[in-house]
Formats: C-alpha cells, sequence, structure tokens
C-alpha cells in the first residue's frame, strides 16, 4: 500500500498518475466511478492533495479529457506533410488509432462519456481541425472533389472512431482493425473523388510509411 501523502505544492509526476487513474476510474465505470476519495485511495495519495492539484473534482474530469486531446494532438502533428495529401491523410487516421491504443482509457474517457460540464464540451476541437485542414489540402490538390472540407473529415472520422471502439472493445483484433482501417479508408477516399490509381499508390506509400504489418501493438 503506498503510503498516503499532502504535498503543499503541485507535484507533476503525483498530477500525472491522478490523471490517469482518474481515465482509468472512467473508462471503467463510468464518470459515476470517479468520485474524490475514490481517487484519492487508487492513487494513494490525500483528498486534499487532489484539491492541490486540480481546486475540484469538476477540473480532475477537465483535465482528463484536456490530457487526452493534448496527446491526440501530438501524435497528429507528429504526421509529416509531405506532397502525397492523400498518404497524409491515411497517415493522421493512423496517428489517430495509434493514440487510441496507446492511450485506452483517456481515448474512452475523451470519446466514451459525455462532458460532465459545458466547459468541457469545447476541449480538443484543434485536433479534428487538424483533419480538416488534412481533407482540404486533399481537395485544393484536385485528389477529392470539391465539397465542405468540415463535411467530409466528419466521415472519416466517424468511420475512424467506429474501427478503433471495435479495436478498443475487443471485437476487432489490431490485425482486424488495420485490415479495416486499410479497406474501409479506401472505398471512403475513392467516394471523395480520388482517383483509383493515385489512391492505391497513396496507400501503398502510407503503408510504407507505417511500416505494417510490424507496427500494430502500441
Amino acid at each position: 500500500m503506498m503510503s498516503t501523502v499532502s504535498p503543499k505544492t503541485a507535484d507533476p509526476a503525483l498530477r500525472t498518475a491522478l490523471i490517469e487513474v482518474a481515465a482509468r476510474l472512467i473508462a471503467e465505470e463510468g464518470s459515476a466511478g470517479l468520485s474524490l476519495r475514490r481517487l484519492a485511495s487508487e492513487v494513494g495519495t490525500s483528498t486534499m492533495a487532489i484539491y492541490t492539484h486540480f481546486g475540484s473534482m469538476d477540473e480532475v474530469r477537465g483535465a482528463v479529457r484536456r490530457e487526452g486531446f493534448t496527446r491526440l494532438a501530438a501524435h497528429l502533428t507528429a504526421v509529416e506533410e509531405t506532397g502525397d495529401t492523400v498518404a497524409d491523410l491515411t497517415m493522421l487516421g493512423w496517428a489517430y488509432y495509434r493514440n487510441a491504443v496507446t492511450n485506452p482509457n483517456l481515448y474512452r474517457a475523451m470519446f466514451m462519456e459525455h462532458p460532465v460540464a459545458v466547459s468541457h464540451v469545447g476541449v480538443g476541437i484543434e485536433t479534428f481541425i487538424q483533419l480538416v485542414s488534412g481533407v482540404d489540402r486533399c481537395i485544393r490538390a484536385g485528389r477529392f472533389d470539391p465539397a465542405d472540407p468540415v463535411e467530409l473529415a466528419t466521415q472519416v472520422w466517424a468511420v475512424e472512431h467506429g474501427i478503433v471502439a471495435l479495436h478498443l472493445a475487443g471485437f476487432l483484433s489490431a490485425e482486424q482493425a488495420f485490415a479495416t482501417f486499410t479497406a474501409t479508408g479506401g472505398h471512403l477516399l475513392r467516394a471523395f473523388g480520388d482517383d483509383a490509381a493515385a489512391l492505391g499508390r497513396s496507400l501503398a506509400t502510407a503503408r510504407r510509411r507505417i511500416g505494417a504489418p510490424q507496427s500494430f501493438a502500441p
């Protein structure tokens, strides 16, 4: 059993531990499973320490969402922009998947629990804007037919989220998730107007960048 500590000043390591455990409790039991005393007990700290770092339990929940989207943004930002916009868009989808399997509890807390406060609703919008930008690059490059990039990005996101959710729930293995991601993504991008031959080349390029099939694991 960890000793109970009550820091008078914020400790970054303890703050991270509180966020990670809070995300796990939300992922496993829903928002109702997260309480002040439960979180303090699970981490091995005092309730006062939680207030030192966050001020309130509402802020803990907000911090979980912000941390989840911060990690997602880091994965998306790491995708290099090249002259092949469709390959780049595919890599954004892969980055989304990699973030989810690396941070499954945070992912569930971000996307499978309704925000408990109005102030949390807009958290992470910049990650969707990154996806919209990727789609818009494809449209401006002439790879996709003229369209509203927000509408197309929403469709890409919905497909990606569905595959990730099925994988995290155990319905799709990592290999099945990758195969579904490739096949379904290809059909969707073709429907957006991309040329079949050009799309095939872009998907092959993305697959080489991913390093599949060696890169399924987190």
